[in-house]
């Protein structure tokens, strides 16, 4: 597969798995998220001494890996685009990263995150391979 597919269909999972938990979060809490909306946004979960549901629907949702997943994802697309290939490291810590999830939180989707992870470390291979060879 080459380097460019490889690197947009990581994108795209990362882009479909963040906008995939962001929907549902705000979704499945969607009592607390029309209460910020009530209250004025500002300042509707506190850091300390707030209500639970509030503090977990934040974290779920807005506070959650989901919005910089879907950034990293866009700058995948992006630098796919240009021919430019992430370092493996970046592929490897993702992969680790969905691993540790998927382990402490049965069953979850993390585990899907070790597919485009491994598509961003075999990218990196293989446009190391062509540079060499």
């Amino acid at each position: 597969m080459p380097v460019k597919t490889q690197l947009r269909w990581a994108s795209a999972v990362m882009i479909v798995i963040g906008a995939g938990h962001l929907v549902l979060a705000i979704v499945l809490a969607w009592d607390s998220h029309a209460r910020w909306l009530d209250q004025g946004l500002w300042a509707s979960v506190p850091l300390m001494g707030g209500a639970l549901d509030n503090e977990v629907a934040f974290w779920a949702a807005l506070g959650s890996f989901s919005v910089p997943q879907i950034l990293l994802g866009w700058v995948l697309w992006h630098l796919a685009g240009r021919g430019v290939t992430v370092p493996a490291g970046v592929g490897w810590v993702y992969a680790a990263w969905c691993v540790l999830g998927g382990i402490l939180l049965v069953p979850s989707p993390f585990f899907v995150g070790v597919v485009p992870g491994l598509l961003i470390v075999s990218a990196a291979r293989n446009s190391h391979e062509r540079s060499r060879g």
